[in-house]
């Protein structure tokens, strides 16, 4: 299983598929204070992307994977209000 939901954190692994976009959706909206932990994921489906980002999730590990993470970072980074 490529995500494993803790109380508090979400761990992603391996590769992250399409099938999984909803349970994470579910997850997020259940713990706002939740955190996602990407350093062991390989890929990200963009369904998974587009979840995260429109959680607003600030708080999360990047992949420790430096071409994901360079794909990720702007794609998650906070944005400014207003």
């Amino acid at each position: 299983m490529p995500i494993t939901y803790q109380k508090n954190q979400a761990l992603l692994t391996g590769v992250v598929t399409v099938e999984d976009a909803e349970g994470l959706l579910e997850w997020l909206l259940k713990k706002p204070a939740g955190k996602v932990d990407l350093s062991g994921c390989s890929h990200l489906h963009p369904a998974n992307l587009q979840v995260l980002m429109a959680a607003g999730r600030s708080r999360y590990l990047p992949p420790d994977d430096p071409g994901l993470a360079a794909w990720l970072d702007p794609a998650l980074a906070p944005r400014p209000k207003g």
